[in-house]
């Protein structure tokens, strides 16, 4: 298994934001050192449910902090974005980390219109322009002499410079969140990002991502390298002890999705309508062991942990990528983080 760190900071009091970045920064060179696999960033605007804002600046400076963990998107809200600009932004990333670029994609937030509203767009028209910006994207970094003339973009120019580090291009991924769009990947051998639920969900997911493949034609070995690129997201935190652990950690979660649910509440358009998130899964949720058929985040002791990764591995999860979105304090995220590394890690990275 491979373990990822994603950057989720959700950094609610403004007073602070430089210090927080830093901090971001101090934070990915301590989860390289730690022998995580992967950096994951987030794209969250006007809130501080990301308190980094825009993920392509931040990925630039985690692209020279960093030497070699995996770069990830997860995800771009590419309707958010011209995707001639996104095509040379992630060429220079993609330069600048030495091939270590992943590019998440989403047709945008499930939770948030009011993302889209303030830069001017709405849900329906990101969602319209989502494929075709996408081809827009590849052509940009793979042709020379582009003349694109679409439905939602018609652009003309010589070359994107500079040219993507890896050939043809960057990796693409895309974030699903319903059977529908995971067989829509599927068919074309899209590696997809997953938002974990239950874990006996998460198997379903993957399984059915692996059968709609076979049915489509592709090869086992095709097949067993997108098995591969699929990355699980899921809150994360670890002490000592599962209740300090979920005493730490639990509240604060739930005082976050509060706070977000405010914000939506004021500024999501009425005529926008969004997704409802449920609330995280509170202490009386947690039992002794995990339980692969609730909605549980990964949070414990290194026991408790290790016995729930256990679950997953064994329902086809192969890579984490695991946040405690910043709401703990700095040291219990820093005890977290070597928790996991020693503790947790080396029982599934060598099997």
């Amino acid at each position: 298994m491979r373990f990822g760190h994603f950057f989720y900071p959700m950094k609610f009091d403004d007073s602070r934001d430089d210090q927080e970045i830093q901090e971001c920064l101090d934070e990915a060179e301590l989860v390289e050192a730690l022998g995580f696999d992967a950096i994951w960033i987030a794209e969250h605007y006007f809130t501080g449910e990301c308190v980094y804002g825009d993920p392509l600046v931040f990925a630039s400076a985690l692209a020279v902090k960093t030497s070699r963990v995996l770069l990830g998107f997860g995800i771009i809200e590419l309707p958010l974005h011209n995707p001639v600009r996104v095509a040379m932004q992630t060429a220079l990333l993609d330069n600048l980390s030495r091939g270590r670029l992943v590019v998440g994609t989403a047709k945008g937030s499930n939770y948030n219109a009011f993302e889209y509203t303030g830069f001017g767009t709405d849900p329906a028209v990101g969602a319209a322009q989502m494929e075709e910006a996408e081809k827009l994207m590849v052509t940009a970094w793979t042709t020379d002499n582009v003349d694109f003339q679409g439905e939602h973009y018609q652009v003309a120019f010589p070359s994107v410079r500079p040219r993507p580090y890896q050939k043809p291009h960057p990796p693409l991924a895309r974030a699903c969140i319903n059977r529908e769009s995971i067989i829509e990947m599927a068919r074309i051998g899209r590696p997809i990002l997953l938002r974990g639920r239950s874990t006996n969900s998460t198997a379903a997911d993957i399984a059915l991502y692996r059968d709609t493949m076979g049915e489509a034609g592709f090869s086992e070995e095709a097949i067993e390298h997108n098995l591969d690129q699929i990355w699980v997201w899921r809150e994360m935190h670890v002490a000592e002890t599962d209740d300090q652990a979920m005493d730490e950690f639990l509240p604060a979660n739930l005082k976050a999705w509060s706070i977000m649910q405010d914000y939506r509440q004021q500024w999501n358009p009425k005529e926008f309508p969004m997704s409802q998130q449920a609330p995280p899964v509170q202490r009386d949720g947690y039992g002794e062991h995990p339980d692969p058929d609730a909605a549980e985040n990964l949070v414990g002791s290194p026991r408790r942990v290790a016995e729930q990764i256990e679950q997953m591995r064994n329902g086809g999860i192969r890579n984490l990528m695991l946040t405690n979105r910043g709401l703990v304090s700095r040291e219990a995220t820093n005890r977290s983080l070597k928790l996991l590394a020693e503790q947790v890690m080396p029982k599934f990275q060598d099997a």
